[in-house]
């Protein structure tokens, strides 16, 4: 009762506002995972930044919260992880280096419309109108922010792309439905996920890349930001939001992402804003913000559908498509030859 009554008292406007803005620090962070990877980590290693943002983050989270998976969650934990970790990561990254950027942050920003698709089927909950509209406004608003005339479209990048996106969508609606086990945090699910994902990945990256380099002073340094801010923290604050606001409204946070790799182009690179790419930052923006609104009310006919995911309302516990995407064209950019 006591937890409850503190959880609605801090969703007011003002709060709401707070939380939302904390939690947007995660995919603000994500926005500079491809530029932190060219310039600090080793060239080449995707599958190598994959397993680092994983498995040590997770075996970090889980020696903080000190509890493991019991009963039917350890088969939840395992599903979970390699929904949104363990085959989302791989997937994510063959799009994000076939793909130009903008058409992966494009197809990453539809996954707030492919969660409230899901929830349709799964939750037997009904979206509202303007869910679905600023699901649409904002995929069309990164498209004009980041989208090129003529951009070239490989046929393997571009079902990876898919796939991944569905993947991350179909794990965030079944840990809405799964909701968390009594007496575990948001941290503790996050970290059963991260591990297992992590391990998955560990032998697709010594199979695809190799035993790793020894680390620079730089690697190090990116590493460290990737396992503690990128992936530790970013969490925190994301699960936070998600739990308080609700996966939907935290689903359009993510559109902040191509919004940072945006600013990242123009301080790292000096670039300039297009008229139709400020109408798209507007557009995005307004979008981003429209989301935020309490969602509404399921219908009875959902209702014990949903309850189930009451303890635990929460997105797949990893960056969303778009937050891992968006930044590549910046870092390919920042990469090329003057």
């Amino acid at each position: 009762m006591g937890v409850a009554a503190a959880a609605g008292a801090g969703t007011g406007r003002a709060g709401r506002f707070g939380i939302a803005a904390a939690a947007a620090l995660a995919p603000a962070s994500w926005g500079t995972t491809y530029l932190v990877t060219t310039q600090l980590l080793p060239e080449g290693r995707p599958m190598l930044a994959a397993v680092v943002r994983a498995l040590p983050a997770g075996l970090l989270l889980l020696l903080l919260g000190r509890r493991l998976p019991r009963g039917r969650w350890w088969g939840r934990a395992i599903a979970l992880g390699m929904l949104n970790i363990g085959l989302f990561f791989p997937l994510i990254f063959i799009g994000a280096y076939r793909l130009p950027g903008g058409v992966a942050a494009t197809l990453g920003a539809l996954q707030p419309l492919l969660v409230t698709g899901f929830s349709i089927g799964v939750l037997k909950v009904r979206p509202s109108v303007r869910a679905v509209v600023a699901g649409l406004v904002g995929a069309g608003g990164v498209a004009l922010l980041v989208l090129k005339a003529g951009a070239k479209l490989d046929a393997t990048g571009l079902v990876a792309m898919v796939v991944a996106i569905v993947l991350m969508a179909f794990g965030t609606v079944l840990t809405r439905r799964w909701g968390r086990p009594e007496g575990a945090t948001m941290l503790d699910l996050t970290a059963w996920q991260l591990v297992v994902g992590g391990i998955f990945l560990v032998p697709v990256a010594g199979f695809s890349e190799g035993m790793p380099p020894v680390p620079t002073t730089d690697n190090v340094i990116g590493f460290s930001y990737l396992v503690l801010i990128g992936t530790a923290l970013a969490y925190a604050l994301w699960f936070r939001g998600i739990e308080k606001l609700g996966a939907g409204p935290a689903s359009f946070l993510g559109l902040v992402n191509p919004l940072v790799a945006t600013a990242g182009g123009i301080i790292v690179l000096h670039q300039n804003l297009t008229a139709w790419q400020v109408l798209g930052l507007l557009l995005a923006l307004g979008a981003m913000l429209a989301g935020q609104g309490p969602a509404r009310k399921r219908t009875a006919a959902g209702s014990s559908a949903a309850q189930a995911g009451v303890s635990g309302e929460a997105a797949a516990p990893a960056p969303t498509a778009a937050s891992l995407t968006a930044g590549v064209e910046v870092g390919r950019r920042v990469n090329a030859p003057a």
